[in-house]
């Protein structure tokens, strides 16, 4: 605690003597409305392996749930995606289509996946080999998954969403880049790692027994969020102690 109001303090005393924008209006706030987070740190933005640690909130405060599961992102680290959070005007690194990073920041789940059904209190698809998540910026479908019997097909570059591995087997699908900004970034998600060590393309992955894990723990009506940021970002840019 004493180290958390040491850095608050110091960036409150730089914030106040340089004509750059408010730090304080930088800062990552989880929606009240959320009970549930992931959060994953790394040591370094350019680090590719790091530590998942599942919260809860209760009574206001959050509390961590389980052990820390070992998780494998971007074979480059992490670079600030677009979420629920700022872009700090200083960042940099800030996620791009086919960098090799893992988006940083505060983003919202869309839905569990996989080969076969699964039920869950959460969201949950079964994919085929004909879906597609599209990651031509230039597609009407960029960053989406789509049906590729079903719509008209405008795009150059896509990925399965059943593979040939069992990557994909159990997934959940990460609210990066709705907008569909080009370029910034698409198709990521939480899935099942391999056994390369050569870290993603930009996504999370972990064990296959840790991701049945969190799955079965998601609940829809809690509001999951995934937070992705190196340690010392969360130190700088998350105000709830209670998650330090």
């Amino acid at each position: 605690m004493k180290r958390v109001s040491t850095i608050a303090l110091t960036l409150a005393l730089f914030s106040s003597c340089q004509a750059t924008p408010n730090i304080e209006n930088e800062k990552i706030v989880i929606p009240k409305e959320s009970q549930q987070l992931l959060m994953v740190t790394t040591k370094d933005w350019n680090e590719k392996e790091g530590t998942l640690q599942r919260f809860e909130k209760v009574d206001m405060k959050w509390s961590r749930v389980g052990k820390p599961i070992s998780i494998i992102l971007g074979r480059n680290g992490l670079g600030w995606g677009v979420g629920l959070h700022t872009i700090p005007k200083d960042a940099k690194y800030i996620k791009k289509e086919g960098d090799g990073r893992a988006p940083a920041g505060l983003f919202s789940l869309g839905n569990g996946f996989g080969y076969s059904s699964f039920k869950i209190d959460f969201p949950y698809e079964v994919y085929k080999r004909t879906d597609h998540c599209v990651d031509d910026s230039n597609s009407e479908w960029y960053n989406r998954i789509v049906d590729s019997t079903t719509v008209k097909k405008d795009y150059k570059s896509f990925e399965h969403m059943r593979l040939k591995n069992e990557l994909y087997k159990y997934g959940i699908t990460v609210n990066h880049n709705k907008e569909q900004k080009k370029m910034a970034g698409s198709c990521i998600f939480i899935h099942i790692r391999s056994g390369n060590g050569r870290g993603t393309a930009g996504c999370t992955a972990m064990r296959e027994g840790d991701i049945v894990e969190v799955l079965k723990w998601i609940k829809e009506d809690k509001r999951p969020l995934l937070l992705q940021l190196p340690h010392d970002e969360v130190v700088k840019k998350i105000g709830d102690d209670s998650l330090l």
